[in-house]
C-alpha cells in the first residue's frame, strides 16, 4: 500500500474545518433567517470566535510541512487535485492574521445587522458610517493577499471567489456587453411596446405562494430531507450540502419575482445537493467558483424556467395554489417573464438589464478597493452610472440604489461579476444541450426535465473542484468561455419570437 500518511493527516485537518464551517452555515442561516434583533451582538462575537479558531487550525506550522511531505507521496489524481485545494486554502489563510480575521467578521455582522434597519430608513448616512470600517478592513485584507501574487487589491479579492480570475478578462468581457446590451434593450423595449400584457391580479397571500413554491422545488427535484426552505430580508442558497437552507421574500401584491427567486436558489441547492458526497469534506468536494454556482441558478431561473416550454409546465400548478384568472396562461406567463423595463432593483431586474446593474457594481467597488474613490464618492457615482447605463434616476433614493444589496455590508468585494459570468457560463450549457437535443423545450413543456438535470449532474455537480474552473467548462462544452453564446441566447429569446 503506497504511503500517504501526511496526505491523511491533512484529510483529517480539513475533515475538522468542514465540520466547524457546518455549525458556522448554520448559525449565518439563522442570524438572517430566525434569529431575534438583541440576538445579534452575541451571534455576531461567537461567529468571529468560529472564524478565529478555524485560522488557527489552517495556520498551525505542522500543515506547511504535511504539504510538502504529501507532495512527495504517491497520490491518486483525485487526492492531487485535493492537494491543490489545500493549498489554495492554506496559502491565503497564512497571509491573514488571527486579529484581522476576527475584526473583520464583527464589522461586517454589524454592518449588515444595521443595515437591515438602515436601509428601510433610506439611512446613507449611518450605513456608511458602518461601511467605512468594512472597507478598510477588506482593503488591508487584500493588499495583504496581493502581496503572494503581485495582482492588485481588488483582484486579490475577486480571486477568492473566482479563483484564477482577472479583473482586466471581466473588464473585457463586461465592455463587449456595454457596447451592445443598450441598443438590444431599445430594440426590445421598442418590439414589446406593442404587445399586450395582463398583469395578473392579486393579492396572493403568502401561505399559498410559499405552497407554489414548494411544489415548483418539487418539480425541480430539490430533496426535502435534506434541506428547507425559509424567509429573510434578503433571498439566499446556505446551509452545508447535507442541510441546504434556501430563503426567500414574498409580496401579496406580486408572486412573478418570489417563485423566479426560488426557482433561482433552488439551482443553487441542487448544485450543493448533488456534490459528491464521498469526499464532501475536503476542499476538492466543494462548489468550483461562485460563477459556476451562480450558472447553475441562473440555468434554473434564466435558461429552464423562462422557457415556454417551463411555463407551460407550471401553469396548471400557479393556477392550481393562486385561483384562475385571464393572466393565467401560458403566453402571457411568458411574456411577463420576459418583460424588459429598466429598474431600480437588481435582484428584480429582468434578464435583459441585468447586467446594467452588475457592471455597475464591479466598477464602483473595484475603484473603491484600489483606492480610487472613498466611501462617500459611492452615491454620485451610483447615480451616474445608473442613468448612463439604464435611464433610471436614483438621486436621493439610497433605499433603492446603493444601500439594496447585502454584499458589500460583510465586505463581499469582488463576487458581484460571478453573476454575469454565471448567466454566460448558463448559456453556453444550455447552448449544448439544445444542440444535443433539438426538442428540448418540448421535452421541457412535458415535464421531462431529467436529460437537463444528468448533464448538469455529470458537467458540473459531481465534478466539484477535481478540475480549475476553465477545464471545468472545457469538459462540458468543448470550449472556453465563450460569451458569444449569451448575446446569441438574448437575441433568440427577445428578439426572434
Amino acid at each position: 500500500m503506497a504511503n500517504t500518511a501526511a496526505y491523511q493527516q491533512l484529510t483529517h485537518t480539513f475533515a475538522r474545518l468542514h465540520r466547524f464551517g457546518h455549525l458556522g452555515a448554520i448559525a449565518g442561516w439563522d442570524q438572517a433567517a430566525m434569529m431575534p434583533p438583541k440576538g445579534n451582538e452575541a451571534r455576531a462575537a461567537a461567529m468571529a470566535e468560529l472564524q478565529v479558531l478555524m485560522h488557527q487550525i489552517i495556520t498551525d506550522p505542522r500543515i506547511k510541512e504535511q504539504l510538502q511531505a504529501a507532495e512527495q507521496e504517491n497520490l491518486s489524481e483525485l487526492e492531487c487535485a485535493n492537494l491543490r485545494e489545500m493549498r489554495r486554502e492554506w496559502a491565503q489563510a497564512n497571509l491573514l492574521p488571527a486579529n484581522l480575521v476576527e475584526a473583520k467578521a464583527l464589522a461586517g455582522a454589524r454592518c449588515e445587522h444595521a443595515w437591515r434597519q438602515q436601509r428601510p430608513a433610506n439611512d446613507w448616512p449611518g450605513f456608511a458610517a458602518n461601511l467605512r470600517e468594512v472597507v478598510r478592513l477588506s482593503r488591508e485584507e487584500g493588499r495583504l493577499l496581493a502581496q503572494h501574487t503581485g495582482c492588485s487589491v481588488y483582484d486579490a479579492l475577486m480571486d477568492k471567489y473566482e479563483p484564477g480570475s482577472s479583473s482586466a478578462e471581466v473588464e473585457q468581457i463586461f465592455g463587449d456587453i456595454k457596447n451592445w446590451l443598450p441598443a438590444l434593450i431599445e430594440q426590445v423595449r421598442n418590439k414589446q411596446s406593442s404587445e399586450k400584457v395582463l398583469q395578473p391580479q392579486g393579492p396572493f397571500p403568502i401561505p399559498q405562494q410559499r405552497a407554489l413554491g414548494l411544489a415548483v422545488m418539487q418539480l425541480l427535484q430539490f430533496d426535502f430531507d435534506a434541506g428547507r426552505l425559509d424567509i429573510s430580508s434578503h433571498p439566499f442558497c446556505g446551509g452545508v450540502p447535507e442541510d441546504v437552507r434556501l430563503t426567500t421574500r414574498y409580496r401579496e401584491d406580486d408572486f412573478v419575482q418570489s417563485l423566479m427567486g426560488i426557482i433561482h436558489e433552488t439551482g443553487h441547492a441542487r448544485y450543493e445537493q448533488n456534490l459528491p458526497r464521498e469526499y464532501v469534506s475536503q476542499p476538492v468536494g466543494r462548489a468550483r467558483s461562485m460563477a459556476i454556482h451562480e450558472s447553475q441558478s441562473l440555468s434554473f431561473e434564466m435558461q429552464l424556467a423562462r422557457s415556454s416550454g417551463f411555463l407551460q409546465l407550471i401553469t396548471p400548478l400557479i393556477c392550481q395554489h393562486l385561483g384562475s384568472q385571464p393572466a393565467f396562461t401560458a403566453d402571457n406567463l411568458a411574456c411577463l417573464y420576459t418583460r424588459v423595463e429598466p429598474s431600480c432593483i437588481r435582484v428584480d431586474a429582468d434578464e435583459l438589464c441585468y447586467p446594467a446593474h452588475v457592471i455597475l457594481r464591479f466598477e464602483i467597488e473595484r475603484a473603491l478597493m484600489d483606492g480610487e474613490i472613498e466611501v462617500e464618492d459611492i452615491p454620485q457615482l451610483w447615480d451616474e452610472k445608473m442613468l448612463a447605463y439604464l435611464g433610471v434616476d436614483t438621486r436621493g433614493n439610497y433605499r433603492d440604489g446603493c444601500m439594496q444589496d447585502i454584499h458589500w455590508t460583510d465586505g463581499a468585494f469582488g463576487y458581484f461579476p460571478s453573476y454575469t459570468l454565471g448567466a454566460m457560463y448558463a448559456a453556453q450549457y444550455f447552448a449544448i444541450l439544445r444542440q444535443q437535443q433539438p426538442e428540448l423545450n418540448a421535452q421541457v413543456a412535458a415535464g421531462q426535465l431529467t436529460p437537463i438535470f444528468d448533464y448538469l449532474n455529470k458537467s458540473v455537480w459531481s465534478q466539484a473542484s477535481r478540475w480549475t474552473r476553465p477545464e471545468l467548462i472545457q469538459q462540458a462544452t468543448g470550449e472556453m468561455l465563450n460569451p458569444a453564446y449569451f448575446r446569441a441566447h438574448l437575441q433568440q429569446r427577445y428578439l426572434a419570437t
